[in-house]
């Protein structure tokens, strides 16, 4: 059985001193586990609200989302901890070596073997040799690549990019795609990515475009 988030009849919209913005109306759509799912859309169409949504941090202005891990409805909460997270900035911990930063969401969760899976990680994306470095002393390419281990490195059920590919010169870009989708296909996560980059959407199991306030499968 597939974890799912399912968006029922979702509409999401914010005020101004002189209007009311809609962003979209009456959306549905599920997401799932084992599948790469890409959202595609203009400037300011509310793909990063949709995104949050999805994730269980922000709420519909109307409408439910309802999350199933393990054929059981759960709250946000929980729904956050099952969920992993790649920014176009990286939100690396300044005072954290590589290492560290990747060995984190472990620790905060008390597993004991937090350095040494971080290591492993470390090895996955080439950066082993840089475990002692602070994020100062990376490149942006290598800050990203930590930055999407450690979303994935306590095994979420979901993750969630935003723009992950924003920051990144076109070869360092490719880098981290290969390695993204790589990690997603092996830990069978369901991955949704908001991006405006063609390349990586074509690659995604599913292509989504948001305008004008409809979702609908990408040409």
């Amino acid at each position: 059985m597939r974890d799912t988030i399912e968006l029922n009849n979702i509409s999401h919209y914010f005020d101004t001193a002189a209007e009311r913005i809609e962003l979209f109306d009456n959306l549905s759509q599920t997401i799932g586990t084992g599948e790469i799912l890409a959202i595609v859309g203009p400037s300011g169409a509310g793909k990063s609200s949709l995104l949050s949504i999805a994730a269980g941090l922000e709420d519909p202005e109307e409408g439910e989302v309802v999350f199933n891990v393990g054929g059981t409805p759960i709250d946000k909460m929980a729904m956050r901890a099952n969920s992993g997270f790649i920014f176009q900035q990286f939100h690396l911990m300044p005072e954290l070596d590589a290492i560290g930063n990747l060995a984190l969401p472990l620790r905060l969760k008390g597993n004991k073997d937090a350095f040494d899976i971080a290591a492993d990680w470390l090895g996955k994306i080439g950066l082993e040799k840089r475990a002692g470095h602070k994020p100062h002393q990376l490149s942006g390419g290598e800050q990203q690549r930590i930055a999407m281990a450690r979303a994935f490195v306590s095994r979420p059920r979901f993750i969630f990019a935003d723009e992950p590919t924003g920051n990144l010169d076109a070869r360092t870009s490719e880098t981290v795609i290969d390695l993204m989708f790589g990690f997603a296909r092996e830990t069978e996560c369901g991955l949704v990515v908001v991006t405006h980059s063609n390349r990586l959407a074509s690659l995604a199991d599913k292509s989504l475009r948001l305008e004008n306030g409809a979702l609908e499968i990408a040409a």
